[in-house]
Formats: structure tokens, sequence, C-alpha cells
């Protein structure tokens, strides 16, 4: 740990900031406010966590402050569903994978791309 990663007052930082792994209970970043079903909802940063030698920040939310996450419309899941296929499907053999596929660089699924015939 590093002296300067130690800022629980927020005089040199202008924000409360704490080394990796030291943060106190109650504040959450965003990505476990979301695994609790909850989003920072429009609050500010209450403290930081500076990590990889200062290298990267992450922002801490207040989990009393929080709110739940909202639920998408019927209408925005279908167009994320029909974005998705867009990435998801092979645009020569036309099978749809679990995962995006390397149409930027490949422009198909790895079997077209190498020539070999699929099994439909």
């Amino acid at each position: 740990m590093r002296a300067c990663d130690d800022d629980p007052t927020g005089a040199r930082h202008g924000i409360p900031t704490y080394p990796w792994r030291q943060a106190p209970r109650g504040l959450a970043t965003r990505r476990q406010l979301a695994d609790l079903g909850l989003r920072p909802g429009g609050q500010p940063p209450a403290a930081q966590i500076l990590c990889r030698r200062g290298q990267r920040v992450a922002y801490l939310y207040r989990i009393d402050l929080a709110l739940p996450k909202r639920t998408p419309t019927l209408a925005q899941e279908e167009a994320l569903d029909k974005a998705m296929a867009a990435r998801q499907t092979c645009p020569h053999c036309h099978i749809r994978y679990p995962y995006c596929l390397p149409l930027r660089t490949l422009g198909s699924c790895a079997p077209c791309a190498d020539g070999l015939e699929q099994a439909a």
C-alpha cells in the first residue's frame, strides 16, 4: 500500500480515497451495485479506490442512496435481441451462435472463414 492511496478525508484527492480492498462498508462500485440489483441513481461518487499504483480509479457509491435497477420494456428487450442476433449470426451459413462473432476481422464464423462446411 502506498501512502498516497490512503486519503479517507479527501484532503489530497478532493474525494475520500482508499487503497485496493480497503473501502469501508456501505460503499460499492457500479458493478457491485449491479450484482445487488441496484444502480447509483444519479448520486455523485462518495469515494474512490486507486488501483494499479494510481493508474486506475474505481468510484464508490453509497448503497443506502442507490435505487433499484429499472426493468426494460418488452420493446426494449426485442430491440436488444435483434441487435445481439446481428452480432451472433454468421452472414454466410446463417447459424446463430451463443457468442458474438468476429465479423470485423473475419467477416463470418470461424468454420466459414476456414472454408469448412457446417452441419446444419
